[in-house]
């Protein structure tokens, strides 16, 4: 009985929508204008409050400061957010004492991007993470990005990968990887 009441729903909705005496206007620019909104609308995806992406200057080099260049770009428009930078491990990697663990952010237009150094001094070599995090208060809660910086200190370590099975190639130059099947 909910799927019939559903779907009648639905259908008065669809009808309604159809019905309307409204002109649409038919131009490229309105057509990619209602398709961008409609793209922001959308409440289905999951949207990163905040867009974060980073450069590592230089070669990280033990003991030495290593500068990010981090990027900030907020899609919730001039909504000010506060960005925190945080080493998970300090026998790894520190912050300078003079380096700000957390930065607020108030752009002054939509999509603006805003542009930070952060410096950390890596203790050893190895594969090292400085955590992201910005975070933008609404009127329903707070929403967050996070994001971990990979610093590669020193060689990486060789990977190995493991094959399994057997690689042929078919008629068509396609390759096709055969897993041998267990018998018991």
């Amino acid at each position: 009985m909910n799927r019939a009441i559903l779907f009648s729903m639905a259908t008065l909705v669809l009808l309604s929508a159809c019905s309307s005496d409204e002109s649409v206007e038919t131009s490229p620019a309105a057509a990619t204008a209602a398709k961008t909104d409609a793209t922001i609308m959308r409440t289905s995806e999951v949207q990163s409050p905040v867009q974060i992406s980073y450069r590592v200057i230089g070669t990280p080099i033990v003991g030495s400061p290593v500068a990010l260049d981090m990027q900030f770009i907020s899609t919730m428009g001039t909504a000010p957010y506060k960005v925190t930078f945080r080493v998970n491990d300090p026998t790894a990697m520190q912050m300078p004492e003079a380096q700000s663990a957390s930065i607020s952010i108030s752009p002054s237009s939509r999509n603006e991007s805003v542009a930070r150094q952060v410096t950390v001094v890596p203790l050893r070599e190895g594969r090292l993470y400085l955590n992201v995090v910005a975070v933008v208060e609404t009127e329903s809660g707070s929403m967050q990005s996070v994001i971990a910086v990979p610093i590669q200190v020193g060689p990486a370590a060789p990977r190995q990968l493991l094959e399994n099975g057997e690689v042929t190639t078919t008629d068509k130059g396609e390759l096709i990887r055969t897993l041998p099947a267990k018998e018991e």
